[in-house]
């Protein structure tokens, strides 16, 4: 399962990077502003760097429910950069737009994903990658792992190619129980990322194995 970076901040992307751990970004208008990018030329001017940086896929989001608007929105996004992903949401607008830019060659990433029917469809539209949000899933009281599996073993089944991409991963389990599920890919916070290193039996291995190599050099 390959891991991707769920983030638009820029320093985040780069320590990811550096340790070599994300194979891709994704990118949405709420992680956008929380990095107080207001209009599409900063948009634009963040995913450059982001493209510049990783060579796998990025996702960017269009901000419309109008199948036209979304579609000069998401042909705008793929003149960025050629790894540029066009995030389209499970609606009946995103649909239409999904099966246009499928038709034009522009990868698409469905999100917003909450039902394996909703999955079918976008995989029928064409979409590179379904999205299933685990963590909203179970704010709702829902299993949301076992929307990723249940997608994932459909795609299975019937050799469909469009790839599962796990988000709306909330802690360190969820990728573990992502890739358990058959996801192909998970979209994590830096912070999970992070959490992801951290074992209390590494960092005392560590300090022993420190301490002995210090007391033999004595």
């Amino acid at each position: 399962m390959k891991i991707f970076l769920d983030t638009a901040n820029i320093e985040e992307i780069k320590h990811a990077s550096r340790l070599g751990l994300i194979q891709g970004v994704t990118t949405n208008p709420s992680l956008a502003a929380k990095e107080g990018i207001a209009d599409l030329e900063d948009y634009r001017t963040c995913v450059k760097q982001v493209t510049d940086m990783v060579d796998g896929p990025v996702s960017v989001e269009v901000v419309s429910d109008d199948p036209a608007e979304m579609i000069k929105q998401g042909r705008e996004f793929a003149t960025w950069a050629k790894n540029v992903v066009v995030k389209l949401p499970s609606t009946p607008s995103g649909f239409e737009a999904m099966a246009a830019m499928s038709r034009d060659g522009i990868a698409v990433n469905q999100t917003l994903c909450f039902s394996a029917n909703q999955a079918l469809l976008g995989a029928q539209a064409g979409a590179y990658f379904v999205s299933p949000f685990v963590g909203r899933l179970d704010d709702e009281g829902q299993d949301g792992m076992d929307l990723v599996k249940l997608i994932a073993d459909i795609f299975k089944k019937h050799n469909i190619q469009t790839s599962v991409l796990a988000a709306s991963i909330r802690h360190p389990l969820h990728c573990v129980m992502a890739a358990q599920a058959g996801a192909n890919i998970a979209t994590i916070p830096y912070k999970v990322l992070m959490q992801m290193m951290n074992h209390s039996l590494t960092d005392s291995g560590m300090e022993r194995f420190t301490k002995d190599w210090m007391q033999a050099s004595l």
